[in-house]
């Protein structure tokens, strides 16, 4: 897409957005210059960005592998799509249970562009989109896209990949979590990752915090404590809170270090 027809489609290709970045990290094209600048300012100074990525989506895969296979989840609410790549939510849930429903929600109007013309459904199933935001959640769960897609009476798979950490503030994003969660049934499930600090060194911190209060980085970290807390009143799954590479890795995968991934990563169900 050039930046005269994003521009048409109210997209502005000036400014970066994070899907569109995470795209460029991923080694997608869906992505403007602005993106491409963004994802390589982060990277000179965190050269191991890129591997989180790769890690985060990986563990996408893995996750929602783990709920159609092994505990019969056969809806799935993905907020915070992304571009679409390769095993997507839809297509790894599909593979194990083709009846699989799944609705998908980015605020990015490019993501749903992409969404609408790529991410097509098994026959068995289906596959929706909002474009909505996940700081108005009730808006998302008024949707009627999601009530004609989805039976909230029945267990959801609710993904919250790498999204969180664009809610600024101590706190912000547990109250939105919190809502989402109320409104699904018991045996539901959250699978959430989260951009943290914790594994930088103090240098590193205060550079991160600097670029945070300069507007250079619209990713707002958060320390494991404040990150498990969202999964209070859950039931976490094993081995709990871990980073991204370390939740149910491959057998045979090798495990990088925590301070090349940077992320934290649980899967818990609502009693």
């Amino acid at each position: 897409m050039d930046d005269r027809t994003a521009a048409a489609r109210g997209i502005d290709p000036t400014q970066p957005h994070p899907a569109r970045r995470y795209n460029y990290w991923l080694g997608g094209k869906d992505n403007f210059a602005a993106d491409r600048a963004s994802g390589d300012e982060l990277q000179r100074h965190f050269p191991k960005v890129r591997d989180g990525a790769v890690a985060n989506r990986a563990l996408l895969q893995r996750a929602t592998r783990f709920l159609a296979e092994e505990v019969g989840i056969r809806q799935f609410l993905d907020i915070g799509t992304g571009l679409p790549t390769a095993d997507n939510t839809h297509e790894v849930a599909q593979r194990h249970a083709p009846e699989s429903r799944i609705v998908y929600v980015d605020n990015d109007p490019l993501v749903m562009v992409h969404a609408r013309a790529l991410l097509n459904s098994s026959p068995e199933g289906r596959t929706a989109y909002i474009e909505a935001d996940l700081n108005e959640p009730e808006t998302i769960l008024a949707h009627p896209v999601l009530h004609e897609t989805l039976d909230l009476k029945q267990p959801v798979g609710l993904m919250l990949i790498a999204v969180l950490h664009f809610i600024h503030g101590h706190g912000a994003a547990q109250p939105i979590v919190g809502r989402l969660l109320d409104a699904l049934p018991s045996g539901s499930f959250l699978v959430a990752t989260h951009a943290t600090s914790d594994f930088g060194t103090p240098e590193q911190q205060a550079l991160y915090q600097q670029l945070i209060e300069q507007g250079r980085s619209d990713v707002w970290t958060r320390p494991r404590d404040e990150f498990a807390a969202l999964f209070d009143g859950l039931e976490l799954i094993d081995p709990g809170v871990v980073p991204a590479s370390e939740w149910r890795p491959e057998p045979g995968a090798v495990i990088p270090a925590r301070s090349d991934i940077n992320i934290w990563t649980a899967v818990g169900r609502k009693p």
